[in-house]
């Protein structure tokens, strides 16, 4: 079992930056990777970003690649995603979850059961 507490969120202007921390506690490692997902009012939960926990390897969404940066500091269990660039369509709760050892990671909902609470993002315009 994963417990995961996202923190960092806030309200930034468009073309600003923002740092999320998730912080996890259990059996971090043998999720194989984790991962950030968002979800807008209305919409639903999407995949943002990914990183083994050897950190050799990272995945985007095309709609934050060259912007958002995934990673992670495994003395602290933590997991970060800095957000640069920030556009009034990132604006949203962000999650951080665990998932299996796959590569490339799984980025449908479904497969992940260990979630935090989330924090909300808004960029204004």
């Amino acid at each position: 079992q994963v417990q995961l507490v996202e923190s960092g969120g806030g309200l930034v202007q468009a073309g600003g930056s923002l740092r999320l921390s998730c912080a996890a506690s259990g059996r971090t490692f043998g999720s194989g990777v984790m991962t950030w997902f968002r979800q807008a009012p209305g919409k639903e939960r999407e995949f943002v970003a990914a990183i083994r926990w050897s950190g050799l390897s990272t995945y985007y969404a095309d709609s934050v690649k060259d912007r958002f940066t995934i990673s992670r500091n495994n003395a602290k269990n933590t997991v970060y995603l800095q957000m640069n660039s920030l556009k009034p369509e990132d604006t949203a709760v962000y999650y951080c979850a665990a998932g299996p050892g796959i590569w490339p990671p799984i980025v449908v909902v479904t497969a992940y059961n260990s979630w935090g609470q989330g924090t909300q993002v808004t960029v204004s315009s």
